[in-house]
């Protein structure tokens, strides 16, 4: 080869890892390796965002399923009917629909009512409850663990029923109402 064509190989193959490098920093994850913002929009550390304080969920598992509590411990497991309400941080409907939950668990304390937050970020999601003012325990499902292992539809918010570990109502919808969501509990016992 001569000179001339060797010197333009070196300089394509120079371009192309300079443009290669480049595409790699740019798609590289957000907050990655202690850089850039962190959920609260402040400098970040390498140190995951702190979890707030919330209410201890009844045992370690929800539905069969073993989950973390979100920014909780674990109390004596639940026997009986449990409802459990699956909900996001980001999710507008869930905003609105959590208090409703709160409100149908108080009404019925015979009944162990519980939240599974299916997002990887637990600190937004104890940030919101705490923001809202609701005490509901609530699982941190981080990996979709909750709904792939029970095959559940991938929608929220979403309420489940169950009668100790079976599965015996599921609603994918709304509750605007404590009565409505009392009503359609009471329609599966």
């Amino acid at each position: 080869m001569n000179r001339p064509v060797v010197l333009g190989v070196i300089a394509a193959v120079v371009g192309t890892v300079v443009v290669l490098a480049g595409a790699l920093f740019l798609l590289r994850p957000a907050g990655g390796a202690g850089e850039g913002p962190d959920a609260s929009g402040g400098a970040s550390t390498s140190a995951a965002p702190s979890i707030p304080s919330r209410p201890d969920c009844p045992g370690t598992s929800v539905g069969g399923v073993e989950l973390d509590c979100l920014g909780g411990g674990y109390t004596q497991p639940a026997s009986g009917i449990t409802v459990v309400n699956v909900w996001a941080w980001w999710c507008e409907p869930c905003r609105d629909e959590l208090p409703v939950i709160e409100q149908f668990a108080a009404e019925n304390p015979d009944i162990s009512v519980v939240g599974v937050h299916a997002d990887a970020s637990a600190a937004q999601g104890a940030a919101l409850l705490n923001e809202l003012g609701v005490g509901l325990p609530s699982y941190q499902d981080h990996d979709n663990t909750f709904a792939g292992t029970l095959g559940l539809p991938g929608v929220i918010p979403l309420t489940l029923v169950f009668r100790g570990g079976d599965r015996i109502g599921l609603f994918p919808t709304v509750f605007h109402s404590a009565a409505e969501l009392d009503a359609a509990v009471r329609g599966v016992l």
